[in-house]
């Protein structure tokens, strides 16, 4: 199991003044790495269906299964376009669906995240770059709104409930409450 570094700890602990100083440079240089590009792609492909859903079922029933049944498949289908060396993915330290676990790298980072949202310090534009061996992580925050409540709440219905324990028996992604540190997505690219 790899461990988090002192220094880099160190860097994470910080990430707030950093991440907008990197994204004070990118827009003065128009030029976005392609680890967010990638992350942009699978957050505003999964995003779009997950609004489409919703609007059709307010209950969340329709939204649930979409997530259940194709979230993955979005994913990969995402993953198969990018180069070779280079992936994005979801993850959160409580997951719903257990192919999203952190590793250990990113546990640190959204430990770190968590703490700063927790202390009203995150902003989904607050993006973490590291450098893991001959790759580098790009981390964006998410952040539960209103929104993803009815799935993701205190106060979930009892039938969404209901299907969210048939479709993942070992849930671990209720009980948010609105601005709270909801996961990542990641990219990984090779240097």
């Amino acid at each position: 199991m790899k461990k988090l570094s002192l220094a880099l700890l160190l860097m994470l602990q910080s990430f707030a003044l950093q991440a907008d100083e990197t994204n004070a440079t990118q827009a003065q240089n128009s030029h976005i790495p392609d680890g967010i590009k990638y992350i942009k792609m699978l957050g505003g492909a999964l995003k779009s269906e997950l609004q489409q859903h919703l609007k059709a079922d307010p209950s969340g029933k329709e939204a649930l299964d979409f997530c259940s049944s194709k979230a993955e498949e979005i994913t990969k289908s995402i993953n198969d376009k990018l180069p070779e060396g280079a992936s994005v993915r979801r993850t959160a330290l409580n997951y719903r669906n257990k192919n999203n676990a952190p590793d250990p790298i990113d546990q640190g980072i959204m430990e770190v995240f968590k703490k700063a949202a927790d202390e009203h310090k995150l902003t989904p534009q607050n993006i973490i770059k590291i450098e893991d061996g001959n790759y580098t992580r790009y981390y964006k925050p998410l952040l539960t709104k209103a929104v993803c409540l009815k799935c993701h709440g205190t106060e979930v219905s009892d039938d969404l409930k209901n299907l969210i324990k048939e479709k993942y028996p070992n849930d671990k992604a209720l009980g948010f409450k609105n601005g709270d540190f909801r996961g990542v997505i990641v990219s990984r690219v090779k240097k």
